[in-house]
């Protein structure tokens, strides 16, 4: 039987404080004991049920990190106050100085910084490979690997990871294999394929109203009781804590992912096939010239399709930049950042998302001036879209 993770989320129950058929909101940043036993109890971790502090957890917190996981097939999750939020603390409770990653060279523009940057003023140093080439994946492992570090569908260039391959590879060395899935909610399930933890920015599809930031790690219960230890735990320590209000707002939308996902990759695949055939150099996984869509179609859980993301490549920033201005003064969409969203948004990543990059690593990438990144929204009517993305594409002699 395949696994079903929207079914995962719908069986979950929850019921308010008075009956409601939401879970009542904890808008208490400390919590009362009854004994003094209790409380010392709850900062060693020994009393299940109490709550401490709501930098540690709160019941509302818990219940999206429920769902989270169940949507995700782990035994636990912990919820953050952003992606990086969720991303950041991982790396650093899994690694310490003299530490090695071996990381997929295209990812998050946030995630690259910090690992290229910020990492190593903590002696933790980051090999940036082809993620799509398990043979160069492998032969950058050193005796100092700890981790293992891809994005399912990776930002912005759309390069599938090969999650049970990748896993493979990570058992063989004993590494840890930490999958961003913010691009591939429901579509893909990397801990069906193996990945040990899962994280995601909450603030993307997953909230998908663009209100909201926030993040999830998903893994075992041991790596997030490590996660949320008072005495050396990294979420715990730094900080990121997502507010008790957001948690519940995001649980409500959580309980739509399944419909949204459906329709942003129905809408994403009809625009990728009408690019292709305009002859624009499109990217899209759900296209049979996707160097990669065999490997998403063996991973994917196909009621959700091949997700909401594409881009396309229109020659030179200046088109890029005309392009969006207009589809934006059209109505089509936002000039933004993100994704996720019910319209859709487009941006210029090299320039905007992933700028950490320096322009020869760009280049090295693939990552091109004139690549488009798409968000595509849940128009209703995605026919009309496109007839006013054509018209515009020929105002600006893109086709």
């Amino acid at each position: 039987m395949s696994f079903k993770p929207a079914n995962n989320i719908q069986d979950l129950q929850y019921f308010g404080e008075f009956g409601g058929v939401n879970p009542s909101i904890s808008d208490s940043s400390t919590y009362t004991f009854l004994s003094a036993k209790t409380m010392m109890d709850t900062f060693e971790g020994n009393t299940d049920g109490c709550h401490l502090y709501s930098r540690h957890t709160t019941p509302s917190n818990l219940y999206l990190g429920e769902a989270l996981a169940a949507m995700e097939g782990t035994e636990t999750a912990n919820v953050t106050a952003s992606g990086m939020g969720a991303i950041t603390p991982v790396l650093m409770q899994l690694c310490g100085a003299g530490d090695h990653i071996v990381s997929s060279r295209t990812i998050y523009g946030g995630t690259y910084a910090f690992l290229k940057n910020f990492a190593p003023r903590f002696n933790i140093k980051t090999s940036f490979v082809d993620i799509t080439k398990l043979d160069v994946v492998e032969a950058a492992i050193t005796p100092n690997t700890k981790v293992l570090y891809c994005e399912s569908v990776s930002n912005p260039l759309l390069e599938v990871a090969d999650i049970k391959g990748l896993a493979a590879i990570a058992k063989k060395h004993n590494l840890q294999l930490i999958v961003d899935n913010t691009f591939s909610p429901l579509s893909i399930s990397p801990t069906q394929f193996g990945a040990d933890i899962v994280i995601h920015s909450l603030t993307k599809f997953i909230n998908g109203s663009s209100d909201t930031v926030g993040g999830v790690v998903c893994g075992s219960q041991e790596f997030i009781n490590e996660l949320r230890s008072v005495n050396d735990g990294a979420c715990m320590l730094l900080g990121a804590t997502m507010d008790s209000l957001r948690a519940a707002s995001v649980l409500k939308n959580l309980r739509t992912l399944h419909l949204r996902i459906q329709q942003h990759s129905k809408n994403a695949m009809y625009l990728a096939e009408k690019f292709e055939n305009l002859g624009l150099k499109t990217v899209y996984p759900g296209l049979e010239s996707h160097p990669s869509h065999k490997i998403f179609k063996e991973m994917i859980n196909e009621q959700y399709g091949f997700g909401g993301m594409l881009t396309v490549d229109v020659g030179s920033l200046d088109k890029a930049n005309a392009l969006m201005e207009l589809m934006q003064d059209k109505n089509l969409g936002y000039l933004a950042v993100s994704l996720g969203f019910y319209k859709t948004l487009f941006s210029a990543p090299g320039s905007s998302t992933s700028s950490e990059i320096s322009e020869e690593e760009q280049k090295e990438m693939g990552l091109s001036d004139g690549l488009i990144r798409f968000s595509i929204g849940l128009d209703a009517d995605i026919e009309r879209t496109y007839d006013i993305m054509k018209t515009c594409m020929k105002e600006i002699n893109v086709i």
